[in-house]
């Protein structure tokens, strides 16, 4: 029996000018430290996907085999930063350079027990800062987001200086019966 269709509406989001805006301060009190993993591990790379994308069904990736997932992520045109509070991993993002002079904001997102404390905004201007460097410099940045992710993501790559471009359906199959995320009805459903 094949696993049940289920869809998302993808929304695509572009900005084709660094944006000109001060920078979310940080949130107060809080011991922050923003570090490139520099070739991460692909143990490492896993645990950033699963700690930050369970809650939102990320699991494209846990699909992937160990050569696949290190080709990405270990090759030279692609970043990982890690943010750590009080040496805790908090969040992460991902910049994909590959396709210079465009940067793809791969992955972006909090630890569950990090979000609500202000650090979306700051470390998205962070990760929005750190795509527009170059060589070469981007001509476009974009990152995509769907109604499964966190109820305001959107709105939050909207606040950045991000604009939608484009909106599609997507199905795929039920990722629930081959256990790559939790039981239970669809983020935001």
């Amino acid at each position: 029996m094949a696993p049940a269709t289920l869809s998302t509406v993808i929304t695509f989001l572009e900005m084709t000018d660094r944006p000109s805006r001060p920078p979310a301060p940080p949130p107060p009190r809080l011991k922050l430290a923003l570090i490139r993993a520099d070739k991460p591990t692909v143990s490492f790379s896993r645990y950033l996907y699963d700690a930050v994308g369970r809650p939102w069904w990320w699991y494209e990736r846990k699909q992937w085999d160990d050569e696949r997932l290190a080709a990405v992520v270990r090759h030279e045109r692609y970043e990982t930063y890690v943010l750590y509070v009080a040496g805790v991993p908090a969040g992460y993002f991902e910049l994909d350079r590959r396709d210079a002079p465009v940067v793809e904001l791969a992955y972006f997102g909090l630890v569950p027990e990090f979000i609500g404390l202000r650090l979306g905004p700051y470390l998205l201007d962070h990760a929005v800062d750190l795509a527009w460097l170059g060589p070469p410099v981007p001509r476009r940045v974009w990152v995509n987001t769907c109604d499964m992710d966190h109820p305001k993501a959107l709105s939050l790559y909207q606040r950045a200086g991000f604009v939608a471009y484009d909106r599609r359906v997507k199905e795929f199959p039920d990722p629930r019966p081959a256990g790559l995320v939790p039981p239970g009805p669809q983020p935001n459903r």
